[in-house]
């Protein structure tokens, strides 16, 4: 994986003709079901944390050392099987990588598997993730791949290794990353947004509930009630689970803002001006342009973690639909 590469190389994003605007590349991407030729994974448990396992699909090339390996981590209430991360997967075995589907703590049908809940900041389980396989799987070459929440992961654990991140981390990439996790909270409640902050809402009420129903008396679901917005959520139930005062602790201490100019590995950050719910600040651009290491692409269309275009832009196909093909240069680096 090369992200060194400037904006002169860069193809530009024209949407697909019918699919125009934040929120209709957004919805579409997903609703509009893909098709994907995968092999059999190795399903893989990492402990993270004392008592703590994450769930890891690893496809491996035949021979795994030599080859680059990607880990991608993905956004809230997503898992390893959501679209984006089979497409980038199926991409990056045609490319000759190898590739680790993450899911985070509770995702990919992993409830039972520990008395806790996962939040944004939960860097040092890809840490853990990537020593490991480092260690076992004899990995030389290693990049990070996160999408939304996953974004903000990634980035954040390469700004926090800076110039420590171990000799095999090559590169980390994120799409529509996070990183300003208060702006993009905020941003979910506005009028516009209450669609997917409602999405949202049911997703981790339904985890909540799944989680009180396998560890009774760990959880407390009337912190539930009349929660209306992802902030109130975080405030009442991810703050106070995870070890932060209140959601502003939590967004403060969770953002990969706050390193996000230590990063010290080729970085490519990839962002939608028109996404429908992720900002990113004025203080933190002037942190990204003063970093040269990170290449940051912002498109006019694209929406969130879509980027849905037409046919004479696109190196490959994704079943029926296309997705922009970012670089001319090979991904195989």
């Amino acid at each position: 994986m090369d992200t060194s590469q400037t904006h002169e190389e860069t193809r530009p994003f024209t949407p697909r003709r019918w699919l125009r605007g934040g929120h209709v590349q957004t919805v579409a991407s997903f609703l509009i079901p893909r098709r994907f030729h995968l092999p059999a994974p190795e399903e893989r448990l990492i402990e993270v944390a004392p008592g703590v396992q994450v769930l890891c699909h690893c496809h491996w090339q035949t021979d795994r050392a030599r080859a680059l390996t990607i880990i991608i981590v993905h956004g809230l209430e997503g898992s390893s099987d959501s679209q984006y991360m089979l497409g980038v997967t199926e991409k990056a075995l045609a490319a000759g990588m190898n590739v680790i589907r993450y899911n985070q703590r509770n995702c990919g049908g992993t409830d039972a598997l520990a008395p806790v809940l996962y939040h944004s900041g939960l860097s040092n389980d890809v840490a853990a993730v990537a020593r490991q396989v480092i260690a076992r799987d004899g990995i030389s070459r290693l990049a990070l791949v996160g999408f939304s929440m996953g974004g903000n992961i990634v980035l954040k654990l390469a700004g926090e290794w800076g110039p420590q991140a171990p000799p095999q981390v090559r590169a980390v990439a994120a799409c529509c990353p996070a990183i300003d996790l208060a702006a993009s909270a905020d941003a979910l409640h506005e009028p516009a947004n209450r669609i997917y902050e409602k999405y949202f809402l049911w997703a981790l009420r339904r985890r909540m509930l799944q989680k009180a129903r396998l560890f009774p008396g760990h959880f407390d679901v009337s912190r539930l009630r009349g929660i209306r917005s992802l902030r109130e959520f975080d405030d009442k139930v991810t703050a106070y689970y995870c070890g932060f005062a209140g959601a502003d602790d939590y967004y403060d201490r969770a953002s990969a803002a706050h390193v996000i100019d230590c990063i010290a590995v080729p970085a490519l950050v990839l962002y939608a001006a028109n996404d429908p719910f992720v900002r990113i600040t004025a203080e933190t651009r002037r942190k990204i342009s003063s970093n040269p290491n990170i290449t940051f692409v912002e498109t006019a269309d694209g929406g969130h973690c879509a980027f849905i275009g037409g046919t004479c832009q696109i190196a490959r196909w994704s079943g029926d639909w296309q997705r922009w093909s970012l670089s001319r240069r090979s991904a195989s680096r």
